[in-house]
């Protein structure tokens, strides 16, 4: 499975786990976005799935951003990495 592919994977789960944990993006950038909520992060059923594309909005932030610039994705409540 190509990384985008298992980056999406994750985020997917991660955003219909029940109950929900929070969970950060490490962008390849170095910014770290934090999703506290699941309706923090939302992707485009429109959009082409080989594009990647999702946007987050939380507080004072909004993103735009494709998988391929999420590095990694891990739990925020103990720091360890889901993927």
């Amino acid at each position: 499975m190509p990384r985008v592919d298992a980056i999406r994977a994750e985020i997917l789960r991660l955003m219909h786990s029940r109950p929900f944990r929070k969970f950060a993006l490490n962008l390849e950038n170095g910014d770290r976005v934090l999703i506290e909520h699941p309706e923090n992060i939302a992707l485009d059923p429109d959009s082409d799935p080989a594009a990647g594309e999702f946007y987050v909005i939380t507080g004072k932030l909004r993103l735009f951003s494709t998988f391929s610039a999420v590095s990694s994705v891990v739990l925020a409540d103990h720091g360890g990495a889901a993927a």
